[in-house]
């Protein structure tokens, strides 16, 4: 087949030319000896969620004083204890909390913090200093470093089209597969097909895409293996009719069908909630909530939850007052709530934040977001923190 021919049938080329971008993970997920004991979720809310109307400091009087029009009210309240309580959209996952599957750690951030969107996200995804600039994220250098010390890698999979920072190491990058039976169904399209059986040929080379047959070749085989993985467990858990509900499912089947990964990464955007912010953010908690809500108890339905930890981050919080807009303005510290089965420290993890003594207006951190990422690197993909934060963090308790 010539190149110009190839070139023609638009639908594939669309396709395979994104293929070499994730070939060699696949074919890691592939071997045998890769090892997958304990499984990392991680949940980015994208936009900068407003950690104090998600967890709400119902008993602090300045959260009204501050806040009194978008306030969340006492009575609407999921309460958790006598100072904090779940937003009422987040209301299923009181059943969570309750059974010790659930913590919220108040106040996480950095120092010096930045409230740009993309330099935040970056920040975050990196593992960075706010005045350090890294290409690779710290997912994909704890990808490097077991990399360096075993046969085959560990794999990070994202469940979207494209791959974030985070998952992108200097060697090693994890891979984005939005829906692996759509990836097995387009490797079966009789034009491919074709392409793989003609792949015989004694000429090709990288001129005549060679390189390309080959590439086709391998994920032919790869696309069979996670979709014949995926296939052995039959979801019986009822998840929403979302998007996001869809790759928890994803998630789901991936974990309880013993594929063997370590990391696994989802996104929901639309809290960037400058006006109007109740009914923004109330709709984006309540598809957040009951996705998760589904997903754990799809976990402990089939005997996973206590292998399974997940992470809910966003690159930053809100301003503590309101703004004129009913919305609230970008800000800096947050909460990161944490699911599992096996949880130390379930609950109410630390203080709720401090909204007497505030920077100019924002939330001071009083945790290290890095500190929670050494706890997920030490104690639960048992990797020396320092090597994938660049320096010594001392981790936290909740694991």
């Amino acid at each position: 087949m010539k190149r110009r021919d190839f070139l023609k049938s638009t639908t594939l080329a669309s396709g395979a030319f994104l293929i070499p971008s994730f070939l060699k993970p696949l074919e890691a997920m592939a071997s045998a000896d890769m090892t997958g004991y304990k499984n990392l979720v991680i949940i980015q809310l994208s936009g900068g969620n407003d950690g104090l109307n998600t967890i709400v400091p119902y008993g602090n009087d300045i959260y009204y004083q501050k806040r009194n029009t978008i306030a969340i009210k006492k009575t609407e309240i999921v309460t958790l204890n006598d100072m904090q309580g779940l937003n009422p959209n987040l209301s299923a996952l009181k059943e969570i909390y309750d059974q010790g599957w659930m913590s919220v750690i108040n106040s996480v951030g950095y120092p010096n913090p930045d409230r740009s969107h993309f330099r935040s996200m970056d920040i975050w995804q990196t593992g960075s200093e706010a005045n350090q600039f890294l290409t690779t994220g710290w997912i994909g250098r704890y990808l490097d470093a077991n990399c360096a010390v075993n046969k085959d890698p560990y794999t990070a999979v994202e469940v979207d089209d494209t791959l974030s920072l985070a998952m992108k190491g200097a060697k090693m990058k994890g891979i984005a597969v939005q829906n692996p039976a759509k990836l097995y169904q387009n490797t079966r399209e009789p034009f491919f097909k074709e392409l793989v059986d003609e792949h015989n040929s004694a000429h090709l080379n990288e001129d005549n895409l060679g390189y390309l047959y080959k590439t086709m070749i391998e994920t032919y085989s790869s696309a069979n293996y996670i979709q014949q993985t995926s296939k052995t467990y039959n979801t019986t858990a009822e998840y929403p009719q979302t998007a996001f509900a869809k790759q928890l499912k994803s998630v789901a089947k991936f974990i309880n069908s013993g594929l063997k990964t370590r990391v696994y990464y989802v996104s929901l955007s639309g809290f960037d909630t400058h006006t109007q912010q109740q009914n923004q953010q109330g709709r984006q908690l309540k598809i957040y909530g009951d996705a998760v809500a589904a997903f754990v108890k799809d976990l402990k339905q089939a005997g996973k939850l206590d292998d399974t930890l997940v992470m809910t981050f966003s690159e930053f919080g809100r301003r503590v007052e309101q703004n004129a807009s009913n919305g609230t303005d970008h800000g800096t510290a947050n909460n990161v709530m944490i699911f599992g089965g096996k949880l130390k420290k379930a609950g109410i993890y630390n203080n709720a934040p401090n909204l007497a003594q505030l920077d100019n207006g924002d939330l001071k951190y009083e945790i290290d977001f890095r500190d929670v990422y050494a706890t997920l690197l030490d104690k639960w993909l048992n990797v020396n923190n320092s090597r994938i934060l660049n320096r010594d963090f001392a981790g936290l308790n909740f694991v």
